[in-house]
Parts: C-alpha cells; structure tokens; sequence
C-alpha cells in the first residue's frame, strides 16, 4: 500500500517537452510510472520518450484516463496549468518554483471546491517506493520500506532518505509539499492518510522556519493522540529574525515560525525532534 498514488496510478505531464519535464519524465518512468500522456504548446514534438504529447488537457483526456498531473511549466504559465488540470479533475502536482502567492491561492481555492488534492508548488513531489513517482525525488537514494516522509524542504528530503536508506530503513511514501508561503497540502492532511496506512508504520516530518505549520501539526498530533511513531527534524536554528531564508515561506515575525518555537511544540506533544538529520536513525528506532 501506499498514499496518494500507487502503480495502477494513471498521470500526464504538462510541461513535457522542456529540458526539466523531459529528464524527469525518463526518470518517473524508470520508476514505474504510468504516465498516459503529455502536454506542451510545442506543436512540433509529438512524442516524448513514447508518451503521446498533446496541447491542451482535455485533448489528453479524451484519448487517455488519468487521475494525476505532475506541472513542469515556467512559473508564469503555472497558474493556468494547474487550473486546466483541476478544471478536468486532476489531482497535480506543482514542481513549479517562483510562483506568486495569490495564483497558489486561486490553485488551491479550485481544487478544493472540487476535493482535489494539490502538491507543492516549489516541491519535489511524491515517491511512492516500488510503486509511483511523481516529481523529482532521485531513483537511487530510496528503498522500500515503512517510513513515511512528509517535508516542506526539497533538499532535506533527499538528504533525510538518504540517511534512512544507508541504514536500511526503507521508505514506503515521501511526500515533498513544499517550502512557500501558501501550499495545496499540509502536514496534518498527510499524517491522517499515513494513518490509515497499513504498510507504514514510522513518519518522519522535517519543518522549517517560518510560518505556523508545525506548531498546528504538534497541536494535532498531541489532540489527536496519533498511535504511530514520529520524528521530527526542523531547520533553520541559527536563522536571524525577519531574514528570509530561501523558501517564500521561511521567514520569521517575533516569536512565531522560529525553529525554537516548532521544536518546543513538538516536543510537547511528546514528539522527539532530532538536532541533525542523521540523529533520525536513532530516534526511530527507539
């Protein structure tokens, strides 16, 4: 089992034709993907490694079925992307970086009148280990397992499965939602799926400064009185006030959104948060 996507999962690529949609469509399907279709306004490719290339969605769809979008479309095209997608009752994921808050707004305002899930913008998507990809999370640093990853942080990601990999605790699902102001999924919605979730039995978070996020996870997690183990990991300890740190959502007002503030709450809700990414081995394993 898995969340979000398995390997009956059907998906198209918008974006397809572009250096970026390209290499990680190679790589999506030496992961298993079943990618159905592509979509690109170059009206002179029309095949990308095999996959039928169209130009608009709905032309996509009549000829193929698919639950999934996964967005590799400059971020000034983005918005109208993901709004075709929703519009034909696709899920997406938005690989996306630079988007302008209120298009991320209008995206995610869509897709929830219509119970649609949104993952990202500016993440490396989801990895469902042995089953699906969607995104860019590398093919050579997961193994399967029954460790669930939810992360606001691409990189941190691939670092954290990596550590968990070489110490042979595999992955079942990694989740990268994205490090931005406004984000379509958050980490209390994928905990509640994790949950749910026969064949993972540890999560991994991994937060960052900025924003209120984890303090609302730690809060539910301790309501909750969530059953399986989780760890977490925060960066951005030595981040100076109202200095923005990278990501469009890690910045720090007074005493909100700083890593002392998500490591306390954490911590009182009896989650163990560890100092460095490989302290996590330990802790899930206790």
């Amino acid at each position: 089992m898995s969340i979000l996507i398995n390997k009956k999962t059907r998906a198209i690529v918008q974006g397809i034709t572009g250096n970026h949609g390209r290499f990680n469509t190679l790589k999506m399907l030496e992961a298993g993907t079943k990618i159905v279709a592509g979509v690109s306004k170059n009206r002179e490719v029309k095949y990308v490694e095999n996959i039928p290339v169209y130009l608009t969605v709905k032309e996509a769809l009549k000829k193929h079925k698919a639950e999934w979008s996964v967005i590799f479309v400059p971020a000034k095209f983005a918005k109208d992307a993901a709004i075709e997608a929703l519009e034909n009752n696709l899920n997406i994921v938005i690989i996306t970086e630079e988007m302008p808050v209120h298009d991320v707004i209008e995206i995610v305002n869509i897709a929830n009148k219509k119970n649609l899930t949104v993952i990202g913008p500016n993440c490396p998507g989801i990895f469902s280990i042995g089953e699906s990809k969607l995104g860019i999370i590398p093919n050579n640093i997961v193994k399967k397992g029954d460790v669930g990853i939810i992360s606001r942080s691409g990189t941190l990601t691939y670092e954290v499965i990596s550590h968990l990999s070489k110490n042979n605790l595999g992955q079942s699902t990694a989740v990268g939602i994205g490090g931005d102001m406004v984000i379509g999924s958050n980490f209390i919605k994928l905990l509640k799926m994790f949950e749910k979730d026969k064949d993972t039995k540890r999560i991994v978070i991994v937060g960052e400064i900025g924003g209120e996020l984890e303090e609302k996870t730690a809060e539910f997690l301790k309501k909750s009185k969530f059953k399986k183990n989780v760890v977490a990991y925060i960066t951005g300890v030595s981040a100076q006030e109202g200095k923005r740190m990278g990501h469009a959502g890690a910045i720090i007002t007074g005493n909100k959104g700083t890593a002392a503030s998500k490591i306390k709450a954490f911590e009182s809700a009896g989650i163990k948060v560890a100092k460095v990414p490989s302290e996590i081995i330990k802790l899930l394993k206790h």
